[in-house]
């Protein structure tokens, strides 16, 4: 009968109630390849820096802020390697900035 009335009459899953007959939500994990990938590049660019820094300092600060969030993502072991490597360039980069 909700069918027929539209939206009239509110079913279930509409207040909150889920009776095992709705649609899980898509997951929102990210792709790890793709994290991965995106991580690689950041730190290729650091690394890349021989007299000067690859980014403006305010590109800076967000992979600052934003490396170490999206390694999160990954496995523990792998996480706190690119973190380290990261930091290590990271470093680096503003030796360079302040010489």
């Amino acid at each position: 009968m909700a069918e027929e009335t539209g939206d009239l009459f509110v079913g279930p899953a509409q207040m909150g109630f889920d009776l095992g007959d709705s649609v899980p939500a898509p997951s929102c994990e990210p792709d790890r390849d793709e994290v991965r990938r995106e991580l690689q590049e950041v730190l290729a660019e650091a690394r890349s820096a021989k007299d000067q820094c690859p980014w403006d300092e305010r590109t800076l600060k967000y992979h600052k802020v934003v490396f170490p969030q999206m390694a999160n993502w990954l496995p523990e072991d792998e996480r706190d390697q690119l973190r380290f490597e990261f930091a290590q360039e990271v470093e680096r980069i503003e030796l360079l900035l302040a010489a």
